[in-house]
């Protein structure tokens, strides 16, 4: 075995090669394959970039026109909306007005119709001869009772009623139950007067039920129908 390496052994047969230049130009030879491939790899870079900044000025190029058209609708629409800004202040005025008749009359009674009900119950004899009446407000709610089993009550009409005989009073107050928004009635004294008749002082309590309710929405709607 020899201690020579592969690398000494003799090539028999081979072709004779040898290189005369000196070692710098085979360095400069090196050098011109290094910078062409780095002004290719810089070519690409700036080709990718290039296409990257095309993209983005694209891209913002559509924003800026979608945001022109949208401020240009928006102008347009404003432009519209103070034509009809007379026809809005009015809308709203009288649907103030129509939500200020609901609260006015939210505690109305048709006195008139309701009393011609209270005389429409009674027999055809007696007399309705005297009426007060005492009624809510919007503004404050109205004095409830402070005895135990007394109904609410939203109204209070006192009455003196005349009867030429001598008065059916639990009768009466029978046939008052069938008024709408009935809550009680009490009797506080009955008097013969000078002409023979009998007078009855009568307090009647009503309830919500009498309630005329004219401008609610459902009777708004009735009435249109």
């Amino acid at each position: 075995m020899s201690g020579h390496d592969a690398g000494d052994e003799l090539v028999i047969g081979g072709t004779p090669r040898v290189n005369l230049l000196p070692p710098e130009v085979k360095a400069r030879h090196n050098a011109r394959i290094i910078r062409r491939r780095l002004t290719v790899t810089l070519a690409g870079v700036v080709v990718v970039v290039g296409a990257g900044v095309a993209g983005a000025w694209w891209e913002a190029s559509g924003s800026q026109a979608a945001l022109k058209a949208a401020q240009d609708r928006t102008t347009e629409l404003l432009a519209g909306q103070a034509q009809f800004a007379e026809v809005r202040h009015v809308q709203e005025a009288v649907e103030t007005a129509i939500v200020a008749q609901r609260v006015g009359a939210s505690t109305e009674i048709d006195w008139k119709a309701y009393l011609d009900r209270i005389r429409a119950v009674l027999p055809v004899d007696v007399i309705i001869t005297s009426a007060g009446i005492d009624s809510a407000s919007p503004l404050a709610p109205y004095a409830q009772p402070t005895v135990p089993l007394q109904a609410a009550r939203v109204a209070t009409v006192t009455l003196v009623l005349s009867s030429p005989g001598l008065p059916a009073v639990p009768e009466w107050l029978e046939a008052l139950k069938s008024l709408p928004g009935y809550a009680d009635a009490t009797p506080s004294s009955i008097t013969l007067s000078e002409t023979g008749a009998y007078d009855v002082h009568l307090t009647l309590h009503v309830s919500e039920g009498a309630y005329s309710n004219r401008f609610t929405p459902s009777a708004a709607a009735t009435e249109k129908e």
